[in-house]
């Protein structure tokens, strides 16, 4: 069983990203396996999980932009800002509010959602991953206690209304969101609950994308696992894929020797910034390092972030 590269998992709802984690472990004989980008359990969908030696690709990705498809519910909200979570208010449209829904073609709808896609901030949900003092939200909300987390810089990139349904009680937005990583999708579906007056909570998620890759490439473990006994590997990606656009410099092959035994080399023609900016160095269409620009003496050089060549 090949054990180096990337799986594209499609989650089923119900587990976590960690049990994700486990299934793929077994799949490949091997303890070396992490996700990218947790998914809720309650979600499904895209999570790429990096394995073996392609672990070390992992770090360039966790900035990648993402894809969600949701469906959310209006009229009532809950703790946790989906429906696994405790229902803490209804307040669902009358049928004559709901009649000027309709004849506007849900107007005000629209314009609460136009409204959120133009946030640069969103203040996590209680009930995250985030951690305060080492501890993660989630487990101080269970034990009931208040949690006041800062709002943190996101970017929604578009925010399209896919359908309007009236449900017997409410009714359901489906929508598709692409953002920025650290974008909570369950907080778009409560704060545009709190603009209409009516709470909301997300009834279903979907991650669709995640960077260079789709969901529509991904396998549930149970395809993996039936695959595997079949004895097709074809489900693990070359790892380098996952970087694949991050601007590129092409090396020589004296370049490309030196890089391999660690030593610097010319970087030309390339803005040195504050911010580091990384490159693959590429040599015959190989990925053999991840460098960037820094100045030495006067002079740009390639330094070594990550060294491949040698794997």
């Amino acid at each position: 069983m090949i054990s180096d590269g990337v799986i594209l998992v499609d989650k089923p709802e119900g587990w976590t990203s960690f049990k994700t984690d486990g299934a793929i472990k077994k799949l490949i004989g091997s303890r070396k396996a992490g996700h990218l980008g947790t998914l809720d359990p309650f979600a499904t969908g895209l999570l790429p999980v990096f394995c073996g030696k392609g672990l070390k690709y992992l770090r360039f990705c966790e900035g990648f932009d993402k894809e969600y498809s949701c469906r959310c519910i209006f009229g009532a909200s809950t703790d946790t800002g989906d429906y696994t979570g405790e229902v803490i208010s209804e307040n669902y449209p009358s049928d004559e509010e709901l009649k000027e829904l309709l004849s506007t073609d849900f107007a005000k709808v629209r314009e609460a959602f136009a409204s959120i896609a133009l946030l640069t901030e969103q203040k996590p949900p209680s009930y995250s991953a985030k951690k305060i003092g080492g501890v993660k939200a989630y487990d101080l909300a269970r034990k009931g206690e208040e949690i006041d987390l800062p709002p943190a810089k996101i970017k929604i990139y578009s925010l399209v209304i896919d359908r309007i349904e009236v449900l017997e009680k409410g009714f359901a937005v489906d929508f598709t969101c692409r953002c920025s990583k650290g974008t909570y999708i369950r907080t778009i579906c409560t704060d545009c609950g709190e603009i209409l007056g009516y709470g909301a909570y997300a009834r279903t998620l979907r991650r669709t994308k995640t960077g260079p890759f789709s969901v529509d490439d991904a396998y549930t473990p149970d395809q993996l696992f039936e695959m595997a006994d079949r004895g097709d590997n074809s489900f693990m990606k070359e790892p380098s894929v996952a970087i694949s656009g991050m601007p590129a410099v092409e090396l020589t092959g004296r370049q490309a020797r030196d890089l391999g035994f660690g030593r610097k080399i010319a970087f030309e023609g390339v803005e040195v910034k504050e911010e580091r900016t990384y490159y693959r160095a590429v040599f015959e269409g190989k990925t053999m390092a991840v460098v960037y620009p820094a100045i030495e003496d006067g002079k740009t050089v390639m330094r070594i972030e990550r060294l491949f060549a040698n794997d």
